[in-house]
C-alpha cells in the first residue's frame, strides 16, 4: 500500500486528488473541536464513560460527541438513514422500482440525505434531553449536561448538530466526486484513527506508570499480547477481504454479419465477505440501543448498568426496589448485558441474519442468470436458466455463511480474550475491521486510477 501511495504521489492529477482529500479531512477534524454553546462538555465526557452505546457513537464521530462539538452526531445518522431506506426499498414496490432506474437512484440518494439529516436532529435533541436529568460528579461537584435547559437551548443544539451532519455528508460527497476513495467511509476511517493515539497512550501509560485508582494499570506482558492480537486481526481481515470465489463463465461463439463474437472465457468474482462490516454495525446498533435507553431511563437513580447488576448481586432482587422497572428491562439487564453468554449468542445470530439480509439486497442470482443467457454465456457443467440461478444462489449462501462466521469471530473472540485480561475500550475489533477495509478499498481505487492513466498514456 505504501508503494502505491509513493507511485501515486508522483502523478500530478492523482496528487491533486490526494491533497484535496486531505484538506477536507483536516477541515472535518478542525470542526470536531468547535463546541456547541450551552452544553457542558465535561459532563458529556463522563456520561460517555458510563454508556457503552454512547462510547461507540463517540468513537465513530472522532470523539466529537464527548466534546459535543458541531460534528457531535458525526456521519452515523446518514448511515442509519441509508440502512432504513434500503429496508424500505424491499418493502415498498415504488422505491424498488426507483432503485432500478438511473434517475430513481438519484432520488433515493436525495431521500437518504433528508432522512439522515432528520435523524441527526432527532438524535441530537434526544440524547441531550434524555441525559439532562442525570447528574455527574465533576471535581466533587454534581453537575448537569445543560446549565439552562429551555426551548431555545434545545433548538440551538438541534440546529447546530443537524447542520454539522449535513456538512459532513456534503464533505463525503465532495471527496467521492473529486478526491480519493469513498468519502463517507474515509470520514469514518478518520474518526476511528483519531482515537488510536489516545488508546495506545492509555495502554502504554497503564504499563509504565500504573494508576490503580483510575483503573489504568496493566502488567508488562499486556503489550505483547495486544500487538499479537492486532497483527492477527489485520492479517485475517486483509486475507478475507482479498479472498474471492471465481465462478468460470464461457461465452458461446456467434456470427453477426461477417464478424464472430464470443468464444472467450471469463469469471464471476464473488468476494468471501461481500457485505463488509455493515452486518456487524447494524447488529451492534440493534443490541446496544435498548441497553442505552434502559440506562438513560434509570440514569437519575442509578448511573450505570454495572451498578444495577452489582446491587442485584449484593442485596438480591427481592430486597432491591424495582418500582418502575418492567420485566423485560430486568430480563435484559440480567441476561442480555454485555459479557453474558446469551448476549454473545444473540449478537452472533443478529450478525448472521443481517449478513443474509444484505446479500439478498446486493446479489440477485436470477438477474445474473438472465444476463448470462441473453449474452450467450454459461457456467461449464451448469445448464442456463433456473439451474444457473440456483447454482449461483447456493454458492452465494455458502460465502455469506462464511462471511458471517468471520464477522462473528472478529467481533466476539478478541473481545472475550481481551476482556479476560481486563482490557476494555470503545476501540476494538470492529473499529480495526472498518479501518483495514477502508484502507484496502482506497488503495485498490488508487491502483485502478494509476492503471487507467497508464492506459490513456499508451493510447495517446
Amino acid at each position: 500500500m505504501f508503494k502505491t501511495l509513493i507511485n501515486a504521489w508522483k502523478i500530478k492529477d492523482i496528487r491533486t486528488k490526494i491533497l484535496f482529500t486531505l484538506l477536507l479531512i483536516v477541515i472535518y477534524r478542525f470542526g470536531s473541536f468547535i463546541p456547541v454553546p450551552g452544553v457542558n462538555s465535561e459532563v458529556m465526557a463522563e456520561l460517555i464513560k458510563q454508556y457503552d452505546a454512547l462510547g461507540f457513537l463517540s468513537m465513530l464521530s472522532g470523539s466529537a460527541l464527548s466534546q459535543f462539538s458541531i460534528f457531535a452526531m458525526g456521519i452515523s445518522p446518514y448511515i442509519t438513514g441509508s440502512i432504513i431506506i434500503q429496508l424500505l426499498t424491499i418493502a415498498i414496490p415504488s422505491l424498488e422500482k426507483l432503485s432500478k432506474e438511473e434517475d430513481g437512484r438519484e432520488k433515493i440518494e436525495r431521500i437518504t440525505r433528508y432522512v439522515g439529516i432528520g435523524l441527526a436532529l432527532v438524535q441530537s435533541i434526544g440524547i441531550v434531553a434524555s441525559l439532562q436529568s442525570v447528574g455527574v460528579d465533576v471535581n466533587g461537584t454534581k453537575m448537569y449536561l445543560l446549565n439552562n435547559a429551555n426551548f431555545f437551548t434545545y433548538a440551538t443544539i438541534g440546529i447546530i448538530c443537524t447542520a454539522g451532519t449535513a456538512f459532513l455528508v456534503w464533505l463525503g460527497e465532495r471527496i467521492t466526486e473529486k478526491g480519493i476513495g469513498n468519502g463517507i467511509s474515509l470520514i469514518i476511517f478518520t474518526s476511528i484513527c483519531s482515537s488510536v493515539p489516545q488508546t495506545v497512550i492509555n495502554y502504554v501509560g497503564g504499563v509504565i506508570s500504573p494508576n490503580v485508582a483510575t483503573g489504568n494499570a496493566y502488567q508488562w506482558w499486556i503489550l505483547p499480547i495486544l500487538i499479537v492480537v492486532v497483527l492477527v486481526l489485520v492479517t485475517g481481515v486483509t486475507l478475507v477481504d482479498k479472498a474471492e470465489r471465481r465462478i468460470p463463465v464461457q461465452y458461446a461463439k456467434r456470427v453477426v454479419g461477417r464478424k464472430m463474437y464470443g468464444g472467450q472465457s471469463t469469471n464471476i468474482p464473488l468476494k468471501a465477505n461481500a457485505n463488509g462490516v455493515m452486518p456487524l454495525i447494524f447488529a451492534m446498533t440493534i443490541i446496544q440501543v435498548p441497553v442505552m435507553i434502559m440506562q438513560i431511563a434509570d440514569g437519575a437513580g442509578m448511573a450505570t448498568m454495572q451498578q444495577y447488576l452489582q446491587e442485584l448481586q449484593n442485596y438480591g432482587s427481592s430486597t432491591l426496589s424495582l418500582e418502575g422497572v418492567g420485566w423485560f428491562t430486568k430480563f435484559y439487564m440480567q441476561y442480555l448485558s454485555s459479557g453474558t453468554v446469551i448476549y454473545y449468542i444473540f449478537y452472533a445470530l443478529l450478525i448472521v441474519a443481517f449478513a443474509y439480509f444484505y446479500t439478498s439486497i446486493s446479489f440477485n442470482p436470477i438477474e445474473i442468470s438472465k444476463n448470462l443467457q441473453q449474452n450467450g454465456g454459461f457456467i461449464p457443467g451448469i445448464r442456463p436458466g433456473k439451474p444457473t440461478s440456483e447454482y449461483l444462489g447456493k454458492i452465494s449462501n455458502r460465502l455469506t455463511l462464511f462471511g458471517a462466521f468471520f464477522l462473528m469471530v472478529i467481533a466476539i473472540v478478541p473481545t472475550v480474550v481481551l476482556g479476560a485480561f481486563g482490557l476494555t475500550s470503545a476501540f476494538g475489533p470492529t473499529s480495526l475491521l472498518i479501518m483495514v477495509s477502508v484502507a484496502l478499498e482506497t488503495a485498490a481505487q488508487l491502483e485502478s486510477m494509476m492503471l487507467m492513466r497508464h492506459y490513456k498514456g499508451f493510447l495517446g
